[in-house]
C-alpha cells in the first residue's frame, strides 16, 4: 500500500498546517463566516482521502477563521448556480458534499472539530462528521436545508444526527432548521465540551496532540468499528469487536503498554 507524507500539503482554497503529528484545517474566508464553495468542497474530499495514506499525520483539527466555523455552502457561489442545474448536475453536486462526509469518516485519523460562532448547513455536517467536537458557548448550530426549502436528508444528517444527539432531538433540528446555542448542544451531547473562545484553538489542538500521541492504530480501529456497527446486530457487532481486539493486541503498542505498566512507567506509542 502507498504511504505519504502530508507534512507538506499546500492547500489552495482553505488553510492548511501541521505541527508534529497534528493537522489543522482552516476554512478561511472569514468576511463571509467562512462558505463552502464548489472548489473547497472538491480539495477537502480529496485531501481526506488522501490522509488514508498519510503516515505523518496521527490527528486533524478542523475549524474556521474570524469567530466563526462555517456558515455552509456559499449562497451566491453555491446556491445560486444550483437553481440554474439539471438533475444529472444536481445529483453530481449532492454526492460530491456526501462523499466529503464519507471521506473524513473513512480516514483513520481522529478528528476534533473546534466549533465557534456560525456552524450551519453544510458547516454543521462537517462537525457531524468529525469525531469529536470542541465548541464555544456562543456557538450557532443549526441544521437550515428545510429553510432553503430542501429536505433535512442532506450529506448523511438522517443517518450521523440521530446517531448523535437521538432521534427526537434530531427531528426538531431538521424540521424546524432552528438555532441551537452551544449550552443546549452541549447538554443534549453534540458538543464533548464547552470552552472559552479565547481557549478554542488550544483546547482541540491539546485533544488532537493528545490522541496522535496515543496508540493511533487502536484509535483508528476504534473509529472504523464505530461507523461499521452501526447497521449490525448485536452479535455481529460483539464478533467484530473480538476480531479487531485480537488485531490490536498484535501491535507493538500493546506490548509496549504492558511493558510500561509493569515498569510502573507511561507507554510511549508510536502506532505500530
Amino acid at each position: 500500500m502507498k504511504r505519504i507524507q502530508l507534512a507538506g500539503y499546500r492547500a489552495t482554497h482553505f488553510g492548511y498546517s501541521v505541527e508534529g503529528k497534528v493537522a489543522t484545517i482552516t476554512l478561511n474566508r472569514p468576511e463571509r463566516k467562512n462558505p463552502l464553495t464548489f472548489e473547497s468542497y472538491g480539495e477537502l474530499r480529496d485531501l481526506f482521502r488522501e490522509l488514508v495514506y498519510a503516515s505523518d499525520i496521527k490527528a486533524v483539527v478542523f475549524t474556521g477563521s474570524g469567530g466563526n466555523f462555517c456558515s455552509g455552502g456559499d449562497v451566491h457561489e453555491i446556491i445560486g448556480p444550483l437553481v440554474k442545474m439539471d438533475m444529472p448536475e444536481l445529483l453530481q453536486f449532492t454526492r460530491m458534499t456526501g462523499d466529503l462526509v464519507k471521506a473524513m469518516r473513512a480516514c483513520p485519523q481522529t478528528i476534533v472539530a473546534a466549533i465557534d460562532g456560525v456552524c450551519t448547513g453544510a458547516g454543521a455536517m462537517i462537525a457531524c462528521a468529525s469525531d469529536l467536537r470542541v465548541a464555544t458557548a456562543r456557538s450557532k448550530l443549526a441544521f437550515l436545508f428545510v429553510r432553503v426549502g430542501l429536505a433535512g436528508a442532506d450529506m448523511g444528517a438522517c443517518t450521523l444526527l440521530p446517531r448523535l444527539i437521538g432521534l427526537s432531538r434530531a427531528a426538531d433540528l431538521l424540521y424546524t432548521g432552528r438555532v441551537v446555542g452551544g449550552d443546549e448542544a452541549e447538554r443534549f451531547g453534540f458538543y464533548n465540551r464547552l470552552v472559552e473562545p479565547d481557549a478554542l484553538l488550544a483546547s482541540a489542538t491539546a485533544l488532537a496532540r493528545e490522541l496522535a500521541d496515543g496508540p493511533t492504530f487502536g484509535h483508528a480501529m476504534t473509529k472504523t468499528m464505530l461507523w461499521q456497527e452501526w447497521s449490525s446486530g448485536l452479535g455481529e457487532c460483539i464478533e467484530a469487536e473480538a476480531q479487531a481486539q485480537a488485531i490490536c493486541m498484535q501491535t507493538r503498542d500493546f506490548e509496549r503498554a504492558y511493558h510500561a505498566f509493569a515498569a510502573k512507567s507511561k507507554p510511549q506509542f508510536e502506532g505500530n
